[in-house]
């Protein structure tokens, strides 16, 4: 059995991601050797992107998330390329994310659940007005809105729940799948991780990832490597 294999038989297909599937964009993963959560900080970056430290140190929350978690120079890689191809090319294709980057929309991908929100959504605390992330890239410290209030990233942070709307609508896109490929994730992260408990018996499930998982035993398919070098090679 190959990756090809169970793409062309495939009608309906979810890609579960995680960080991994944008190292090759220039994006640094977080639990890698050298990953974010290796590299040393005044606070752990757990700490750094929680509610309670955005609420109480937002410039240095800032000055953080600013270097360290928005790339919006980055481009889609040919992990990103290949699922949008194939949804051109008439396949059935959703994507869960972990990640924020965006960078699934901009390679053409038409239906994205964004587990942990996006840095391109940025709205004040106060009023609600909605800000690009150039605004906020541009800001000197903390984004302050024309209202005085403080503008933030529509990130999910520690200590935060994900949205209903977003959790309902990746539920329904595993339930309803025949092929559910994970790739680029250490499946550590909860609740994102427990979503892969809906997938039914009958769903194929392809693993990609550089490292083992805990999931590797329960898949039809397990590819060690990088996951647009993988997914470059399907033919579609």
């Amino acid at each position: 059995m190959t990756l090809q294999n169970l793409i062309d038989e495939a009608q309906r297909i979810v890609l579960f991601g995680g960080a991994g599937l944008s190292t090759e964009s220039g994006i640094p993963d977080y639990r890698s050797v050298d990953g974010l959560y290796h590299q040393k900080f005044s606070d752990p970056p757990e700490t750094i992107l929680s509610h309670t430290y955005f609420m109480q140190k937002p410039q240095e929350f800032y000055a953080f998330y600013k270097e360290k978690m928005v790339h919006w120079g980055a481009k889609p890689n040919p992990a990103h390329l290949k699922l949008a191809e194939l949804e051109r090319a008439g396949k059935s294709v959703e994507i869960v994310t972990q990640n924020v980057d965006g960078l699934h929309q901009a390679a053409g991908s038409g239906t994205v659940w964004e587990l942990h929100g996006s840095i391109y959504r940025n709205y004040c605390m106060k009023c609600h007005k909605h800000y690009t992330v150039e605004s906020v890239m541009a800001s000197d410290g903390v984004p302050v809105c024309d209202c005085g209030g403080i503008v933030r990233p529509d990130v999910v942070l520690y200590e935060e729940g994900l949205e209903d709307r977003v959790i309902s609508g990746a539920i329904h896109a595993i339930e309803t799948a025949d092929l559910l490929i994970v790739a680029g994730t250490s499946l550590a992260v909860y609740p994102a991780a427990g979503l892969l408990t809906y997938r039914r018996k009958s769903t194929k499930l392809a693993l990609i990832n550089r490292e083992p998982t805990a999931a590797d035993s329960d898949a039809d398919l397990v590819i060690h490597g990088n996951v647009g070098e993988v997914l470059s090679e399907v033919t579609v």
